[in-house]
């Protein structure tokens, strides 16, 4: 496939990172900063051009007529909305997805990106992606990652075991016994960052990550299994009067009790305006007197999604250490992410990781439905559909033990119609089945998309 990116920030770095190292991808990059892709072309095999990424010119420079998509992800909604039309109007470009970060432009009320209004086949909203996987962690308390498929029918749950859990010094194979009455399968465990392919004796050791996979209303039975279960969370205080900050209190304000705390005074004003149920606080979320007046040793959860990484991860590792149960700490650079891997910030979550998962999902080939990235990229969970029969299909007709899967990746649930039925070996593959696959290495999507 020959793809288009414009714009060589992190979020279009690492995208071109992603998509050169799967081999199947002729990847030029656009920007208009030539050290930036300098630094791209020293380490990658691809093209780079410089210029602006919404002048014909430059597209035309790009290979923009024999394009098979365009991802447009420059630091400006109105470049990569005008970028699309270009790309629709002289170029005819079949797929292009743009990022579009201010809310004003995601407004429902007024829906221009249409064919005949702005041409863009898919948007991606971060600030959307990072409100709904916050909200999602803090419905399910415990949970260190979330993703879940096939409209919220199949969910991938990562948790980690701690003593108290009644399977952890226990063989995996004891979960059924347990849980009789409860589907779910464990599709991969992670001890001290090294992968471990789950099987029936493996014995679950209290620090281990552990990924499963079940249906939402299992989720808290399963997460009992391997940790004393979290009480459900009641005061949250948010750290910054950003979009992310604004859209959470939104949807957390009538079930939770919630603080903002915004440094600049006249936002802070703002935003008091469009809450009907927050408590919006001026100052510093690094301001320990301020922190212990708001009874922060009291709080369930210290949420920081400032846009400066180096305030989230000191408002977060201050809040911790004055008692905050639980952090998480929005981080746009790899590097940090890296970094607090050990620390006692509970969850990161990366704008750049949540924005290339539902890039993904439109650049892969057909018959894949959703990607998710995991581990800071390293593995990926995805939905993908079975089409065919025996004599047409590498997966129609044949039983999960029979396919030519990596010798890593873990089928965890197939969805058939209206049933989820959560995988075992002997189940057979049939026609219009929506699988469920784990791969701990990425690189092996290219084995994967062999057998569609």
């Amino acid at each position: 496939m020959k793809i288009i990116i414009l714009g060589a920030g992190q979020t279009g770095s690492a995208l071109a990172e992603y998509l050169v190292t799967d081999n199947q991808n002729d990847v030029t990059v656009v920007d208009d900063d030539q050290d930036k892709l300098q630094s791209l072309q020293e380490r990658f095999d691809l093209q780079v051009i410089l210029g602006k990424a919404s002048y014909p010119q430059v597209l035309e420079s790009a290979g923009a007529e024999s394009a098979d998509m365009l991802v447009a992800v420059t630091n400006s909604d109105e470049i990569n909305m005008i970028a699309c039309q270009v790309a629709h109007v002289i170029f005819n470009i079949p797929q292009k997805v743009a990022r579009i970060r201010a809310p004003e432009y995601n407004d429902e009320n007024y829906l221009f990106f249409t064919q005949e209004g702005i041409p863009i086949d898919h948007i991606i909203a971060p600030e959307k992606l990072i409100t709904k996987n916050i909200s999602q962690l803090i419905q399910y308390p415990g949970a260190l990652q979330f993703a879940s498929f096939n409209d919220n029918r199949v969910c991938l749950v990562a948790v980690t075991a701690y003593y108290g859990g009644a399977l952890v010094g226990s063989e995996l194979s004891e979960l059924k016994m347990h849980l009789p009455y409860i589907e779910a399968r464990v599709v991969a465990i992670y001890r001290q960052d090294r992968f471990i392919k789950p099987i029936g004796s493996t014995i679950i050791e209290a620090g281990d990550i552990v990924y499963f996979i079940t249906t939402p209303t299992n989720i808290r039975a399963v997460t009992s299994e391997l940790q004393r279960l979290e009480k459900p969370y009641k005061r949250i205080i948010i750290s910054g009067g950003g979009s992310v900050a604004i859209a959470l209190a939104k949807r957390l304000e009538d079930d939770y009790q919630v603080k903002i705390i915004e440094r600049n005074a006249a936002r802070a004003e703002r935003i008091a305006e469009k809450l009907s149920n927050t408590t919006v606080l001026h100052g510093e979320s690094a301001d320990q007197e301020l922190l212990s007046q708001e009874q922060v040793e009291i709080t369930d959860l210290f949420i920081a999604v400032t846009s400066d990484d180096e305030s989230n991860i000191m408002s977060a590792m201050l809040a911790k250490r004055m008692g905050a149960k639980k952090v998480i700490v929005l981080i746009q650079r790899q590097a940090y992410l890296e970094l607090i891997n050990d620390s006692v910030i509970d969850i990161a979550i990366s704008p750049q990781h949540a924005t290339i998962s539902a890039l993904l999902s439109h650049v892969r080939q057909t018959g894949i439905i959703k990607v998710v990235s995991l581990r800071q990229g390293e593995s990926e969970i995805m939905e993908i559909v079975a089409h065919g029969d025996k004599d047409t299909s590498k997966l129609v007709g044949r039983t999960i033990n029979s396919l030519k899967l990596p010798a890593s990746a873990t089928i965890g649930a197939v969805v058939r119609g209206d049933d989820v039925i959560i995988a075992n070996t002997d189940l057979t593959i049939e026609d219009d089945d929506h699988i469920i696959i784990f791969l701990p290495d990425r690189k092996a999507i290219n084995d994967i998309e062999k057998l569609l």
